[in-house]
């Protein structure tokens, strides 16, 4: 029998997560969103609360929290505002990789760092010329002695900033494509150089970076997984947190869904509220079911994880509908408002600019759908 049903304590944690966005975040969003600045604060909150590192393993200092429960939290964060849960969920992309493959000895000294104190951890992958295309990047990690000397730069990287250390993806074969790539930890204070801040369209309180790695020396055990396999643990992490990017879809899309409802409900044009008028719920119908399967495709995504199962279709699938969705919607919501939806004194219009980067950030709405093509041609049961 197929069942959603939460339990009570992902019913608990659900509220937990709700009453944390709406007292904590909701109230600045909006002015971390005008002055683009980082919201410190409501991190060290967060943190203290339990609800970042969700995927952190109980053994280093984590909640060891499932893959469903994660969604449920992000997306209750991301109705809050998507740019600081950007910033709060982002260490779990950092941390995929070296709980998948990383050493012990990795293992304890980084995954604990963020046990002990409000740290962050940054996803290093992408490049100026390295974006879908992961094949192109050109840094490399040259063995040196008893030490990898990582050359190059990333960008777009999230909470590069702020982060203690980096999961950086480097060239150990120059040669080989997309098989010559390694991954990487490196500490920030390896000689790691912040080059660039970007001033975004949306999500502006979530900090974006490029990152420079000057023949930084490292450790030869700094090596996550094995030589030339980097690859596959880049594409093994996506699976794990794309589920999550379209929880934080369906919150956004959730966001603007209830904001356009109540505008509809309180906007008198023709003699009575807009909300009456069939062309107007039309919008909003479609809107909720947008919202309702967004959110049982990002379940279902993250349950198959939980349950040991592959999901790169099922990932790609509800990454792709719900950063689509989210975007959909928002823009609905902004026409219902009509032309105050374009005067930022309503607030709707901030939900418009940060849906856009959903269908950006981790896998582009086209690469998804390549994914799900190559998936749905491969014979998988029939499905």
């Amino acid at each position: 029998m197929i069942d959603f049903t939460l339990t009570d304590e992902q019913l608990a944690m659900r509220e937990m997560a709700h009453d944390f966005a709406e007292k904590e975040m909701r109230p600045v969003a909006w002015e971390y969103d005008r002055d683009g600045t980082w919201p410190q604060e409501i991190i060290d909150k967060a943190w203290e609360l339990g609800m970042m590192n969700s995927q952190l393993p109980e053994e280093y200092g984590g909640s060891g929290l499932g893959y469903l429960d994660e969604a449920i939290i992000g997306e209750e964060i991301a109705w809050g505002c998507s740019g600081i849960g950007t910033s709060l969920t982002c260490n779990g992309l950092a941390i995929a990789p070296v709980v998948l493959a990383g050493s012990e000895a990795v293992k304890k000294e980084y995954l604990g760092r963020l046990s002990q104190a409000p740290l962050l951890a940054s996803f290093c992958l992408t490049e100026p010329d390295a974006g879908s295309d992961v094949s192109g990047m050109k840094t490399t990690a040259t063995r040196k002695g008893d030490k990898w000397v990582i050359s190059g730069s990333k960008c777009f990287i999230t909470n590069g900033e702020y982060a203690n250390w980096y999961t950086v993806f480097a060239k150990t074969d120059r040669e080989a494509g997309h098989r010559g790539i390694s991954c990487f930890v490196v500490p920030r204070d390896a000689g790691v150089i912040v080059d660039k801040h970007e001033d975004k369209l949306g999500q502006r309180a979530s900090n974006t970076a490029t990152i420079t790695f000057p023949d930084v020396e490292i450790p030869l055990d700094h090596l996550v997984g094995e030589e030339n396999k980097g690859f596959k643990l880049s594409m093994m992490t996506l699976d794990r947190t794309r589920p999550g990017v379209a929880a934080m879809a369906t919150g956004v899309a959730r966001a603007a869904l209830e904001m356009a409802q109540e505008y509809a409900k309180q906007r008198v044009q023709f003699g009575v509220p807009i909300a009456m008028h069939q062309g107007i719920q039309f919008m909003l119908a479609d809107m909720a079911t947008k919202v309702y399967l967004s959110r049982l495709a990002a379940y279902h995504a993250a349950a198959l994880l939980d349950q040991g199962k592959r999901n790169t279709l099922e990932s790609s699938h509800a990454k792709r509908f719900a950063a689509d969705s989210a975007m959909e919607v928002a823009v609905d919501a902004v026409q219902i408002f009509g032309g105050y939806g374009f005067i930022k004194e309503y607030k709707v219009e901030k939900l418009m600019r940060d849906a856009k980067i959903l269908a950006l950030y981790e896998g582009t709405a086209q690469i998804q759908r390549l994914v799900i093509a190559r998936e749905t041609l491969l014979p998988r049961n029939g499905l």
